[in-house]
């Protein structure tokens, strides 16, 4: 995998990388959903590198890419690592393009085809990258019921995702 690490904010290089797969890789993908467009949302400074949202017409994903050498992970093609965050661990899988370099990866939604315009797409992706930095709140403590299970909060990415 290549390097380069962004000093800048990567949204163009984004937005050209999955344009581009989209012309090449996805034109004849029958699950492309044609009221969507490619769309990075909000990337930000996150612990030295950049956090965003890409949305396309076959996914919504959270991307990290490097803004320094320094404290970056390499995870290697298609490997995968955990990466912590105020709402709890997500997956992100190692990947590569031309106009970004190494960067990585967490599903949020593919297919997307329960989204019928962009506005609604943008909305939770923006949503979705608010959840992801704010920590869960807790309930108030309530006693146990004799003989009852008490259920811890799952952080799992789907939870998270339907939180909204």
């Amino acid at each position: 995998m290549s390097f380069k690490f962004h000093q800048q904010d990567p949204t163009d290089a984004v937005e050209q990388a999955f344009f581009r797969i989209q012309r090449d890789q996805m034109i004849d993908v029958p699950i492309l959903n044609p009221a969507l467009s490619v769309q990075a949302i909000d990337f930000q400074r996150w612990q030295g590198h950049w956090l965003g949202i890409v949305v396309t017409p076959w996914c919504m994903s959270l991307l990290l890419l490097p803004g320094s050498t320094e404290n970056w992970v390499s995870t290697g093609e298609n490997k995968r690592r955990f990466v912590k965050f105020p709402a709890g661990d997500f997956a992100f899988l190692g990947s590569a393009e031309v106009e970004l370099g190494e960067y990585q990866s967490c599903s949020l939604f593919s297919p997307m085809g329960k989204f019928s315009t962009q506005s609604q797409a943008t909305m939770t992706a923006r949503a979705s990258l608010i959840g992801l930095l704010t920590a869960p709140q807790s309930a108030p403590a309530e006693k146990p019921k004799a003989n009852s299970a008490v259920d811890e909060p799952s952080l799992a990415r789907r939870r998270f995702l339907t939180l909204r």
